[in-house]
């Protein structure tokens, strides 16, 4: 017989992709009498300006708790995550810790719940990239292996979890989260005057964004990327919102010395809130980017994707035909910038199930199987 009293959750938000995860199930966790929902921010992203604004832009409700951990390694910051985490899961006892992508976050939040018993709900599981190098592929892996539900994207989600062994019964092919919320915000990004304020013209530019360690780390690989974006620059305006990381990165190479000449044309500005970023996407000509969600973005926003990697943990993309991956090798990005650029129109499908219903989806599930 199913309980009277409702069911406690606790969703956890770290950095600025889980938020725009967190947003439509916050809002369908709260349409619903049988769920007692409560939201956990680590801090793990610790622009607090940036932070609060995607907070307000996308309606996310004041976090109940916010951990305020902080930038910190690997090690030093997922420790600190669970530490602080632990207290909040054994004083509330929630029926099911809910934990979105692959941040470190995410593992930690997961690890804590599992060692104190309490049902784990990934939302966005299966995805992989096999290049375990990226510190995301190993949340992911270990997130996954430790999850009582396992709510797929995508159909290569439901292909790997299978391929790891892991029982029908915990997975649930829902959907993007991350479209819930670009489809409910996108006719509010197009109303703004981004592009009215940097003073550029619909698909007369290229966006960009860039944030990858292996990209940005190693000064001799993002000399030889950028040689490539220069180029592409010249031909189009090259607008890029920097992470504050690839900013500091920048200033460490060299490239704002002397007035910026190593930058050439390539437009560099500060990170956007989460709807003029939408608008920058929606209305440029292709996006170069080594980001996940963007490449998901630019699928249902129909611009062209060039992912800077030589991997995708999200391979729909490239198998509907939006985004193609690209590596860092200034030739071939140049070939393909010719390529998307010189065409004359550009169609591409939709996934299944990204159709901005997959929070409810979720919301569902979890009342029919905790409640």
């Amino acid at each position: 017989m199913a309980s009277d009293q409702p069911i406690r959750i606790i969703s956890v938000a770290g950095a600025r992709p889980n938020f725009m995860k967190i947003a439509p199930l916050a809002r369908a966790f709260a349409a619903r009498d049988a769920l007692a929902p409560m939201l956990v921010h680590t801090g793990q992203h610790y622009d607090e300006r940036m932070s609060r604004l995607f907070f307000e832009e996308l309606g996310i409700p004041r976090p109940d708790v916010n951990l305020e951990v902080g930038s910190a390694s690997h090690a030093v910051q997922t420790a600190e995550i669970m530490k602080r985490f632990e207290p909040i899961v054994v004083d509330n006892r929630p029926d099911c810790v809910l934990v979105v992508g692959d941040v470190n976050s995410t593992i930690a939040c997961a690890l804590v719940a599992a060692k104190l018993g309490v049902p784990v709900a990934h939302v966005e599981a299966g995805l992989r990239s096999f290049d375990r190098t990226m510190p995301e592929e190993i949340n992911r892996l270990l997130t996954d292996a430790i999850s009582d539900f396992l709510f797929v994207t995508e159909p290569s989600g439901l292909a790997n979890l299978k391929a790891e062994g892991v029982p029908d019964a915990k997975v649930h092919f829902v959907g993007n989260v991350m479209i819930d919320t670009l489809l409910a915000n996108l006719e509010k990004a197009r109303a703004g005057r981004t592009l009215e304020d940097l003073g550029l013209e619909p698909r007369a530019y290229v966006a960009m964004t860039l944030h990858r360690p292996a990209n940005v780390d190693d000064p001799a690989v993002f000399e030889r990327l950028f040689g490539a974006i220069r180029q592409i620059a010249d031909d189009l305006p090259v607008v890029f919102p920097a992470h504050p990381r690839t900013r500091q990165n920048m200033e460490r190479f060299g490239y704002f010395a002397e007035g910026g000449r190593r930058m050439g044309n390539v437009r560099v500005i500060e990170p956007l809130g989460y709807l003029d970023f939408l608008r920058l996407m929606a209305e440029a000509r292709l996006v170069l980017t080594d980001s996940g969600g963007i490449q998901e973005e630019t699928t249902i926003l129909k611009v062209p994707c060039l992912t800077l990697r030589e991997n995708t943990e999200r391979p729909v993309t490239v198998d509907v035909g939006c985004n193609q991956i690209v590596g860092t090798d200034p030739d071939r990005i140049l070939a393909a910038y010719r390529k998307v650029a010189g065409a004359e129109t550009f169609t591409c499908g939709t996934p299944e199930k990204w159709d901005g219903r997959a929070a409810e989806r979720i919301a569902d599930i979890l009342v029919e199987r905790l409640g």
